[in-house]
């Protein structure tokens, strides 16, 4: 009698199962295209150990993902805030579903023991939580109505900048990212987010999360690859409204800035290398990526 159940040691009912490996994909306009020039690279562990191949994302597809944000700006940014407050909360649920999973590609990226991966992944579901809380107070921070000399309204508020690129921390490849990407999207600006070059893996995960999330197709982009192959294109590019540097060494972050100020763009200089991601976030990534709206009108009589 032949064993059917698939190879294995030859007795009938016993086979070895092979094990299925992950591709890796980008994440543009919701969708998970393979980078368009068909390259891909090794990822490895701390130890040098293969992980996977992540996709080598080119000038194009950081083009496509710029195109991708700006049509999804619209009807994210005039959404209401605590809308987007509940999908954000929603990511957070999604991820304390697959936490077991995101403490394994942590620990592998960073080189962290087990316990020291999952406090790391804890954090971030939190920081998804933390500014899901804000969606709908920032305004009462960054706006309200100001004293004017005559028979005036005047109120100040705020409103998202637009597309803006953001170049992940190298070196917190997961909650880096969160707490990066997290303050560009709660206040209505869509983003093109540049993974970590080195451990890209766990954002690649998380497009995943964000893809069944109720986040509309094209708010978030996750690219990965070379960082300043990726980023070049994007601080130039004339529809992209800001950019975040946190991820950019010196050399490049002055290159990237350059760039930027063909069009004007708002600059998110990079923080300090040792930046402590586990900290108090405050409101100043919020901030940074609004504009102020002021209108005058008239008081009745």
């Amino acid at each position: 009698m032949s064993d059917t159940t698939g190879t294995g040691s030859g007795r009938p009912g016993t086979h070895t199962r092979l094990g299925v490996l992950k591709t890796y994909k980008l994440f543009v306009g919701g969708k998970f295209p393979r980078s368009e020039s068909g390259r891909v690279y090794e990822v490895t562990d701390t130890r040098g150990n293969w992980l996977a191949n992540a996709p080598l994302a080119s000038r194009k597809d950081a083009r496509d993902a710029v195109v991708a944000a700006r049509k999804a700006f619209g009807g994210w940014s005039g959404a209401t805030a605590y809308n987007r407050g509940q999908i954000l909360y929603r990511i957070a649920e999604m991820l304390e579903g697959r936490r077991d999973q995101f403490t394994a590609e942590v620990a592998a990226a960073e080189g962290l023991s087990r316990a020291k991966a999952a406090a790391r992944v804890d954090a971030a579901i939190d920081r998804w939580v933390w500014y899901a809380g804000w969606s709908d107070k920032i305004a009462q921070v960054a706006g309200g109505a100001n004293p004017v000399a005559g028979p005036y309204f005047n109120l100040s508020t705020p409103e998202p900048t637009g597309v803006v690129a953001v170049v992940a921390p190298q070196e917190s490849s997961f909650l880096g990212l969160v707490s990066v990407l997290a303050p560009v999207i709660v206040t209505g600006n869509t983003a093109v987010a540049v993974a970590s070059e080195r451990a890209p893996l766990p954002a690649l995960s998380l497009a995943e999360v964000l893809a069944t999330s109720d986040l509309p197709g094209g708010v978030v982009n996750v690219l990965s690859g070379r960082t300043a192959e990726i980023a070049a294109p994007l601080a130039a590019h004339q529809d992209v409204n800001a950019v975040d540097l946190t991820g950019a060494d010196e050399g490049l972050a002055k290159e990237l800035e350059t760039a930027a100020a063909d069009n004007l763009k708002r600059v998110l200089r990079p923080a300090d290398a040792t930046s402590d991601w586990s900290a108090d976030p405050g409101t100043r990534r919020m901030l940074a990526f609004l504009e102020t709206k002021t209108v005058w009108h008239p008081m009745g009589v």
